[in-house]
């Protein structure tokens, strides 16, 4: 990546992030998660794919924006056709992990070499596989990020972090993991759930193990600071809309009730963010090869391979802010809006700018998801009416398609669709 590109990248993140004076105490604390979020965060995105592609009701006609992130569901969204995906997102390292698993899924020779690499990405194989069928069609900036060297792999290159399981690094792996070490501290070994069979057994599981844990001294000092969920990909904005989701105002008591909503509402075997949760890993495959044994996101499954293959290349992957991209699209071009949980983050005038060209440029029964840390809708009230009056707020189905989604980690799950 070039140096004007990447000042370009952390321009916008900063943008995105700070919304107090450096010399107060929010405004040094946003710029400390600025700092942590200029790497890799999300190994894989917390949003189920399923649950946005049901509300999206997407076709082979839809033309959609999303935020990348991971890039987990936006090639999964592959799965339901759309015409064309654009995939933005302030993050360098989330630019190149998507393009990476865009060019994998055409370029690796095999389902197996795609799994190996993105399923368990923890073999050296992965590496060979790189130099060999991804390195020399990689794009500059992409490939400059994974040939960098990260001070945090012990000056390794960052490709090896496939050959050192990936979902154990990036920000979120880091914190997952501190996360278990904490755990054991008080003799609790949290992969001890993916051996439950039922939601019974889950459910007792939580209640004798993992619920008092929140009792104890030093989880509720530790999730009393914002800095302790940064590693969540969390900032001080909403962290405090996480704390309003509390009756008490206790951050301990939200975490404990979304981890109990993860544990006790979805079977293990249907569940691969839990298993990223408990065992930092998706399920092992069979011993036979024949394809995982255990639940995996949608881009990820044998029998999805041939369409991801087919249709990777309808999407594209820039560094731009959702807002700065959709003013280069024209009027009434798009079908789907994928806003993941960035207007926790937003300012009135950021959210008024980005519904502003999101009514622009929809196209009649356009339509419109996002997550919030709090339960409810966050726009009335700091988005002007006048935009609003010209969306429909599907309250009923957005409440559940909230209880579908199987992360469990948010308040809201939230769906508008366009009246025009």
């Amino acid at each position: 990546m070039s140096k004007r590109t990447l000042e370009a990248s952390k321009t916008r993140l900063r943008g995105a992030v700070h919304r107090s004076s450096a010399a107060s105490r929010d405004g040094m604390l946003e710029r400390v998660f600025t700092f942590a979020f200029k790497g890799l965060v999300y190994p894989q995105i917390w949003e189920d794919p399923d649950v946005d592609m049901r509300a999206l009701k997407l076709t082979p006609q839809s033309r959609m924006v999303a935020i990348a992130s991971g890039g987990c569901n936006v090639m999964s969204y592959l799965t339901a056709d759309p015409a064309q995906i654009t995939a933005v997102d302030l993050n360098r390292a989330h630019v190149a992990l998507g393009r990476l698993k865009l060019l994998a899924a055409q370029r690796l020779p095999s389902y197996e070499s795609f799994y190996r690499f993105f399923g368990e990405a923890d073999e050296k194989a992965n590496l060979s596989a790189y130099e060999r069928f991804l390195k020399p069609e990689l794009d500059a900036e992409s490939r400059a990020y994974w040939e960098g060297r990260s001070l945090s792999g012990w000056g390794r290159k960052r490709i090896t972090l496939f050959s050192r399981d990936l979902y154990h690094h990036g920000l979120l792996g880091y914190c997952i993991g501190m996360v278990h070490r904490v755990a054991r501290l008080y003799g609790i070994d949290p992969r001890d759930m993916v051996k439950t069979r039922g939601l019974d057994e889950q459910r007792s599981y939580f209640e004798t193990a993992l619920k008092p844990l929140f009792d104890k001294r030093l989880v509720r000092w530790a999730t009393s600071k914002k800095m302790s969920l940064y590693g969540f990909g969390i900032p001080p904005a909403q962290y405090e809309a996480l704390v309003s989701a509390s009756p008490t105002g206790d951050m301990s008591s939200v975490l404990r009730a979304r981890l109990e909503k993860l544990c006790c509402d979805f079977s293990m075997s249907d569940n691969y963010f839990a298993w990223q949760a408990f065992n930092r890993g998706y399920a092992p495959r069979d011993g036979d090869s024949t394809g995982a044994s255990g639940p995996l996101p949608p881009y990820l499954e044998r029998d999805h391979f041939p369409a991801i293959r087919e249709r990777a290349n309808r999407v594209e992957v820039v560094n731009r802010n959702f807002t700065e991209h959709l003013q280069s699209e024209p009027d009434r071009s798009l079908d789907a809006y994928v806003l993941l949980d960035a207007q926790d983050w937003m300012t009135d005038g950021q959210l008024n700018a980005l519904w502003d060209q999101i009514t622009r440029t929809a196209r009649p029964g356009a339509r419109v998801v996002f997550r919030t840390a709090a339960e409810p809708t966050l726009l009335p009230g700091h988005v002007r009416d006048t935009t609003l009056e010209q969306w429909t707020y599907m309250e009923a189905d957005s409440l559940e398609f909230g209880r579908q989604d199987r992360s469990s980690i948010y308040g809201g799950f939230h769906l508008y669709a366009f009246n025009g």
